[in-house]
């Protein structure tokens, strides 16, 4: 019979799991704890969560969720449990791998499947959601701009006819 923490606590994680937006397992082995601690504040920082987890309650914790760990979760592993945007934590965890050379990032969970670590790579190369929603938007933004700019054209060149026939008239 298992006992109470570990039964909260694979409760707690099947939670977690099934409001997550996605998952970064990495390898944690040899890392200070100071070294975890500033890990833990960068990801607090993009709403997702830093937590090293016992294999055998992840793993029921995953399946709980309807997540299929398969051998994805063996040795020493820490779990970036993503809340809010996925690109975010990618960055901050591979940044911080390339000045750690301790952590190694083993796989991801995005979109209802595993995926190697060089997905997450590629995820923390792409630009922060606030930069793609602002290229967006001006891209959007950009033929209205252009239309407007057409359309008071024709009126600043009958201004400046106007104001020659004016001055013409003057002298």
């Amino acid at each position: 019979m298992p006992n109470l923490k570990n039964q909260q606590e694979v409760k707690s994680l099947t939670e977690k799991f099934k409001s997550m937006k996605g998952l970064i397992l990495t390898e944690y082995h040899g890392l200070t704890v100071e070294e975890i601690s500033d890990l833990r504040a960068k990801l607090r920082s993009t709403s997702s969560e830093y937590a090293v987890v016992k294999n055998t309650l992840g793993k029921i914790a995953l399946k709980e969720a309807g997540i299929d760990a398969g051998e994805n979760l063996s040795g020493p592993t820490a779990l970036v449990i993503e809340g809010g945007d996925i690109v975010s934590p990618a960055k901050v965890v591979v940044e911080f791998a390339k000045t750690h050379a301790k952590l190694k990032v083993r796989a991801g969970f995005l979109e209802g499947k595993f995926v190697d670590a060089s997905v997450i790579e590629q995820l923390s190369s792409l630009p922060s959601r606030e930069v793609l929603i602002a290229k967006l938007l001006g891209s959007m933004n950009s033929p209205i701009t252009g239309f407007v700019n057409v359309l008071a054209a024709n009126i600043r060149g009958f201004v400046t006819v106007l104001d020659a026939i004016a001055k013409k008239q003057a002298a």
